[in-house]
Formats: structure tokens, sequence, C-alpha cells
């Protein structure tokens, strides 16, 4: 491990000074060499992030893919994702924090350790275990999944987060770049959040950049459109591109069911939907199977036995779909199955938003019309 550690730094090294150096010289900048030398680090991750992308998540969506994507349509929104990822994985989205809102962080965290609120080092919980390198990466690593447990579940629970998050979800045509379609506002949420619980914590910036390398690559897995499970037993170690499907399904994965759920069950593949899982009107169900290919003949159907509805399960009386949903782990399920929103079950459904089915809410086709319609959503006037 030291020696491939020696070898980013080293590549760091002479990036920085081939290239940073020379840049921030010429700006009159030379105050940011500290800041700079760290930018170098994020852009090389995102560079070796994309590359295995490329190399490895791309050829086992040609393996085994859930549906085509063949269409000009298809090819069109998905490169707008990856446009979304090159933004955010070579430090674009990084950079411009770092002038906007990264001095109001140093302010504010200054004014705490001048009031005597100094930073909590987790790794110190017990002197020689838990400042091991290993050891404290894993704890770091459980903290900040389950922070991002609970505020994916505030993206879905919370309307007006919901409006701005649920561009992520519009993507009808999922794959290895859709972890990084989110509106930027969202975007800006999300890392205050995670800067935040990094600073109070105490985690060192090395094992930071570790940490969102790690979570970042592992969720672009989770997007890929690849028919992969992780059998019975890893299913429930970490989240696998089947459990984070669900999650996208149309009319399952963010909506709130009121009957009772198989949550936690695994059955066979081929297995209908989660209990309570409410159809499309039929007309619609058609266009959303046309969509996606054939995805399981009975993706919105009920169980064998169950009465049916004529209300959605999930809708209530004034006809609003109520928020909610399941498999809201990043990396993993076991904050969904200890609060209970796992649904394990062997399906690879259609995925978009509802109304985007039933009404046919435009969520935007392109970048800034994606943003614009957002911030639209949040104030109530699309």
């Amino acid at each position: 491990m030291d020696w491939l550690t020696g070898i980013f730094a080293n590549a760091q090294g002479w990036l920085f000074q081939a290239l940073v150096q020379p840049a921030l010289f010429a700006l009159d900048l030379a105050s940011l060499f500290e800041d700079g030398y760290g930018a170098t680090a994020w852009f090389m991750v995102g560079v070796l992030q994309i590359v295995v992308l490329v190399a490895v998540i791309g050829p086992l969506q040609r393996w085994r893919p859930v549906e085509a994507m063949d269409s000009p349509a298809d090819r069109a929104s998905i490169r707008i994702d990856v446009l979304y990822t090159l933004i955010h994985r070579l430090g674009l989205f990084r950079l411009a924090l770092f002038f906007t809102l990264d001095p109001w962080f140093d302010v504010a965290f200054g004014a705490l350790r001048t009031a005597g609120y100094g930073t909590f080092h987790l790794d110190q919980l017990w002197p020689g275990v838990t400042d091991k390198a290993a050891v404290s990466l894993l704890i770091y690593l459980l903290v900040f999944d389950f922070v991002a447990y609970w505020t994916h579940r505030g993206q879905h629970q919370l309307t007006w987060w919901w409006q701005l998050h649920s561009l992520h979800h519009a993507q009808r045509q999922m794959t290895m770049w859709s972890d990084n379609r989110n509106h930027l506002l969202d975007s800006i949420l999300i890392d205050t959040v995670v800067v935040v619980v990094a600073q109070l914590i105490g985690v060192a910036p090395d094992q930071f950049i570790l940490i969102v390398a790690l979570t970042q690559l592992s969720e672009s897995f989770q997007h890929a459109n690849v028919r992969l499970w992780f059998g019975r037993v890893g299913e429930r170690l970490w989240v696998s591109p089947r459990f984070h499907r669900l999650h996208h399904s149309i009319g399952l994965g963010h909506e709130a069911p009121t009957l009772p759920t198989a949550c936690g069950s695994l059955p066979p593949e081929g297995a209908l939907p989660l209990q309570g899982a409410t159809p499309p009107e039929p007309a619609h169900l058609k266009a959303v199977q046309a969509r996606a290919g054939g995805l399981g003949a009975a993706a919105f159907s009920l169980r064998p036995g169950e009465a049916g509805s004529a209300a959605p399960a999930s809708e209530d009386k004034a006809g609003v779909y109520r928020l909610g949903g399941v498999n809201f782990g990043v990396l993993l399920p076991w904050w969904d199955m200890l609060f209970g929103t796992a649904n394990f079950e062997l399906r690879y459904d259609p995925t978009g938003v509802r109304d985007q089915v039933e009404k046919q809410r435009d969520y935007g086709s392109g970048f800034w019309s994606q943003q614009w319609l957002g911030m639209k959503r949040l104030v109530g006037r699309a």
C-alpha cells in the first residue's frame, strides 16, 4: 500500500510543479499554493475514477445491460450525465465552492475554535487501536455513510428538498454516469453537510479524499446499467446495482407504501414487486414497459391473491403521492435493514419519476434547463 501511495504522491508533486504552480504564479495567486496542491490531488483522483468507469464499469454495462440504450434521445441524455460527472469529478464544482463557500466555512470554524470549541478527533477514542490508519478509515467510513443515509432520506421526505433531488431520479436512462446528475443547489447542501461532519470529527485530508473517492466509485457502479447482484449474503454487505435500481424504480423507490411491505425479504428471481407497490394507469404502464424494453412483465403488478385498489397505495385522499421510498443506503444496506427501509427483491424495473409518466412533467433535456426547472420546482412554479 505504501508503494502505491508513494506513486500517487510523486505524480501529484510532478503535476503541481509542472502545471499548477506556474499557473498560480502567472495569476498572482502564490498565496494559494497549499490549496492548489490539495486541488491537484482531487483532480488526479477524479481522472483515476473516470479511467475506472471507462475501463471497468463500461464493459460490464455492455456485457449484461438491464436495458438497451440505442436511440438518439437516450444517447443525448447520457451525454448530459457525462457532463455532470466531468464537472464534479475533475474538480470544477469543488473549485467553484472554494471561491464562494469555503471562505465562509473558514470564518465559521475559526470562530468556533476561538470560542474554545475544538475538533473532536474520533480516531483518538482508543489510542493505539482507533488511531491505526485502517481502523480510523473504517470508522470514518461508517460515520460518513450513516450521515449519508439520513441526508438521503431527507432528500426524499422533505418536500422542498425533493423538488431539487428529483432531478437525479428523473433520469430514465440510468448508467454509470448518472450518479452526479444533481441540481447544483442539492450538491451544495450535501457538500455542506459532509464538510461540517469532516471538521467535527477531525478526519485527515488524505483519508477524506480516499473516503470520497471510494464512495463516488461505488455510487457510479450502483447506477450502472448492468444486471448484477451480489447474492443473498453480499446484497446485505454492500449496495449493489440491483439494490440501488429499486431505489430509482418508478412508483416504488421514492414513494411511501401504506400496505405491509416485503422489506428485508429476498424472493427468487422473477418475483413480483413489493407488496403494496402501485401500478400507474394501464396506458402509462404500457408506455413505461415499452421504454424499458420489456423489463419485468409484472413490473407494476400486485402479488397474486392481493386485493386491487382503486387508488395508489402511496396516494393520499387529495391524490398527492407521499414521499418516502426504499433503499436509501449509499454504501452499506445495513442502515436500511436497521431502520426498516430495505427491499431485497431481485427485480429490475423502469427508472424515473412517476409524474414523468402520468403527467409528462418536464425535468429538462439539457444541463441549464434542468437547473432552471429545478429552481422553478423549488418555488412552486413548475
